[in-house]
C-alpha cells in the first residue's frame, strides 16, 4: 500500500463513526477520535488532524463522507 493510500485509509478509519454532513472545520476536528491531535502515520510521513485541517478551505464544506475528507486532504498534501 502506498503512503497516500495508507494515510487515506487512516483518515477514513478515524472518521468511521462521524455523523455527516460536517459543515465546519471545528466540527470536523471534533469528529476525529483525539480531535486535532489524531495522528496518521505512513512511512516517513506523519500528519495530525490539526495540520491536515489547515489544508482545507471554507468552500470545501460541507463534507458528505469520510472518503471525501480523505480525498481532499491527501490531494492537497501532495501525497
Amino acid at each position: 500500500m502506498s503512503v497516500r493510500d495508507e494515510i487515506h485509509a487512516q483518515i477514513t478509519g478515524a472518521l468511521k463513526n462521524a455523523k455527516f454532513p460536517i459543515n465546519t472545520p471545528e466540527k470536523l476536528l471534533a469528529a476525529f477520535p483525539d480531535g486535532a491531535n489524531t495522528t496518521c502515520k505512513a512511512g516517513d510521513i506523519e500528519v495530525t488532524a490539526g495540520e491536515a485541517g489547515k489544508l482545507l478551505k471554507a468552500s470545501d464544506f460541507p463534507f458528505k463522507s469520510a472518503k471525501q475528507v480523505a480525498d481532499v486532504i491527501v490531494q492537497r498534501a501532495g501525497l
